[in-house]
């Protein structure tokens, strides 16, 4: 197979140049991205996706350190009083083995959102204790569900969904290392498409951790300093609840908090503009309002934006932004919060769907803001 090539994402001229002589998604940024992308990282396993990023992001920080449940963080200036927090999530939804028939045939429950839908004939991994071993969701041919045409066709739900892993007995399943609670991930991983689309499994959300540590790449290279603490949060099990945010948000407290996670592009079939908004890829960031967002940090990245001629798009969330942003704005005592999104086609499918030039706007935009921000920065209400 042909080696893709890597085209790097250059700034317009209108556009200041935060990274200096280096570009955003310059080849070593993009390999790793790639990197990160295709290495597994399920809800609750997150490990060796953290260790990746860890050992990217520890050059361009003071010191690292990590919680109890995985949720990985950098810091910079970490004696300084007022904390500053850009976050992302590190996990990706998954399956879990939850009983084995005596054919040898594996039974599952979702771990997070995955969507029983796009399964039949996937490829995954099943995560046992003898390693990763190779299985296919199989699906009855379509020869066989059309042989009575009086009979409804069957619809894959999680309770008729199963994977071969070539094993004819539970005995022979259990030989595999595969047991009860093993983890199971889909194979597919990074791919390029025309046009400077990139797909992959996962980009929910460890776009969003790539784009923090290249944040923190670039202050480093710049030789920016900071009047505050930052720290590069990359959470855990934001699938099934924003678990990670809510328990590091505890542990840091911090004064502001940036999130970025993806949002939805409303440009394919099927999708209500009236109800989930007019986000595109390709066309920048996109903000929030909502009753977490905080009105005047928002402001203030708008205005960044602006300034800085950073295309950016709007959206409304209601009672809940359902991303790591409500478990910062409501810890503590409450911590102004703002969340910007990456637009991004086809969520928790195996082709998620990313545009090059938004990942670096985005990357630009948390830069920018976090130079606007000080311990004087007023974002009082009254």
């Amino acid at each position: 197979m042909a080696k893709a090539t890597v085209k790097t994402v250059k700034l317009s001229k209108k556009t200041s140049k935060p990274t200096g002589k280096k570009d955003i998604l310059n080849a070593t940024a993009y390999s790793f991205l790639k990197e990160y992308i295709n290495n597994p990282s399920p809800v609750g396993f997150e490990s060796s996706g953290q260790k990746l990023w860890l050992n990217y992001i520890s050059k361009y920080v003071d010191t690292t350190f990590t919680d109890p449940y995985g949720t990985a963080v950098g810091v910079i200036n970490p004696d300084a009083p007022f904390k500053v927090v850009i976050e992302a999530h590190a996990d990706e939804i998954s399956w879990f083995v939850n009983y084995v028939s005596d054919q040898g045939l594996i039974y599952l429950k979702r771990n997070g959102g995955v969507d029983h839908q796009i399964a039949p004939s996937m490829r995954v991994w099943i995560h046992g204790k003898k390693g990763p071993v190779k299985a296919v969701f199989g699906w009855p041919a379509i020869h066989t569900r059309l042989s009575n045409p009086e009979q409804k066709e069957p619809q894959p739900k999680v309770d008729n969904l199963t994977l071969d892993c070539g094993a004819r007995s539970k005995k022979e399943v259990e030989a595999l290392g595969i047991h009860i609670g093993a983890v199971v991930t889909y194979e597919e991983g990074f791919d390029e498409l025309a046009h400077d689309f990139i797909i992959g499994r996962a980009f929910d959300n460890r776009v969003g951790g790539f784009m923090i540590a290249e944040v923190a790449r670039l202050l480093k290279e710049n030789k920016k300093k900071l009047p505050f603490g930052l720290y590069v949060v990359n959470a855990v099990q934001e699938e099934i609840g924003l678990r990670g945010a809510e328990m590091i948000a505890r542990r840091i407290k911090p004064n502001i908090a940036i999130v970025t996670d993806v949002t939805h592009d409303t440009h394919t079939p099927m999708i209500n503009k009236a109800i989930e908004g007019d986000i595109e890829c390709g066309k920048g960031p996109s903000l929030a309002y909502a009753p977490a967002i905080h009105n005047k940090l928002l402001a203030i990245v708008e205005e960044t934006a602006k300034a800085k001629k950073i295309p950016v798009q709007f959206r409304t969330l209601s009672r809940s932004t359902g991303t790591d942003t409500d478990s910062f704005a409501y810890a503590n005592d409450g911590c102004p919060s703002v969340l910007i999104s990456i637009p991004l086609r086809y969520m928790h499918t195996t082709v998620e769907m990313i545009h090059k030039k938004d990942i670096a706007d985005t990357i630009q935009l948390m830069y920018e803001t976090l130079l606007q921000l000080s311990p004087k920065t007023n974002l009082s209400y009254l």
